[in-house]
């Protein structure tokens, strides 16, 4: 599903197979339309423009944990990306000129593969454990770690619209 390109570098040894040392649970699934990684949006802007809802579908015994959900309008939503290679530590996007370092990157590939997606909630119920979103860049199945609401009062980074003073 990833090939190697110039420039990249992978870890010595797979973080996938070394021993744990979190104990991560599954608290549900994605429902999305993408059922594979070329035709997933590459970010959540280019997913919402393709105008293609999304769910999340919460398991039973997680389902109380949505209660206080209605007064919030937007959700974080903590994936794990269950497809993506965990050993490459340096890579080369194909939009881009030169290889930078994972943490320098929103790419699925790297030493923990979790996923960040903020999307605005649609609806929710807790019977059921269906979330709507407005969209979702992850693959149809792809594990939910975590759901976290959203705070404008706190989640907005004022110093993010100003520019970087490093940037000169």
């Amino acid at each position: 599903m990833f090939e190697m390109r110039g420039g990249e570098e992978m870890l010595e040894q797979d973080p996938a197979g070394q021993r744990p040392d979190g104990h991560v649970v599954f608290i549900g699934r994605v429902l999305s339309p993408w059922v594979n990684r070329e035709s997933c949006p590459k970010n959540m802007r280019a997913a919402r423009e393709t105008g293609q809802t999304a769910s999340l579908m919460i398991d039973e015994s997680y389902r109380a944990g949505l209660a206080g959900l209605e007064r919030v309008t937007h959700i974080h939503v903590f994936t794990w990306m269950h497809h993506a290679p965990r050993n490459l530590i340096v890579q080369k996007p194909r939009h881009a000129t030169e290889a930078k370092g994972v943490f320098a990157l929103r790419s699925p590939a790297r030493p923990n593969p979790v996923g960040l997606h903020s999307a605005r909630l649609l609806s929710f119920d807790i019977e059921t454990g269906k979330i709507e979103l407005d969209a979702i860049d992850a693959l149809d199945g792809t594990p939910v770690i975590d759901i976290k609401p959203y705070f404008p009062s706190v989640d907005v980074l004022v110093d993010a619209l100003m520019p970087n003073r490093n940037d000169k």
